[in-house]
């Protein structure tokens, strides 16, 4: 595979930068959203244990989205980090060229389709829980 050239590279940077700015603005109405509607609002006025266990999940369904983009963005940030350091495109485990097409799809990468795999199998799995 060919190392992206510098319109590719710029092409990527921008949509990262484009999707971190879409991100910021999901996290802010997201917590604007969930500012405005409160716990006792969720749990409604009968306060039942069933209610509640309802409105706690939501809260943190809630939480976990934010969460969620919170790590998206650091790995936007992360991307644009070696982007600006010449590093953007290189696996991190073989340091073989990612792919344009990967980079394409998934502009956020760190390994060749090879090493993902690799890594996928190697630390994919779901532990086994032991008590």
């Amino acid at each position: 595979m060919a190392p992206l050239t510098a319109p590719q590279a710029e092409q990527l940077k921008k949509q990262l930068q484009q999707q971190k700015a879409a991100l910021w603005e999901d996290i802010r109405a997201e917590l604007e959203r969930s500012g405005n509607q409160k716990f006792a609002d969720l749990a409604g006025e009968v306060r039942d244990p069933g209610e509640e266990s309802v409105a706690a999940m939501l809260v943190d369904i809630d939480a976990a989205i934010v969460d969620r983009q919170v790590r998206e963005i650091r790995d936007i940030e992360d991307a644009l980090a070696r982007i600006a350091d010449g590093v953007y495109g290189a696996c991190i485990d073989c340091g073989a060229d990612i792919g344009v097409e990967r980079l394409q799809a998934y502009p956020t990468a760190l390994r060749c389709i090879r090493c993902q795999d690799q890594h996928e199998k190697t630390h994919g799995g779901e532990g086994n829980p032991t008590l």
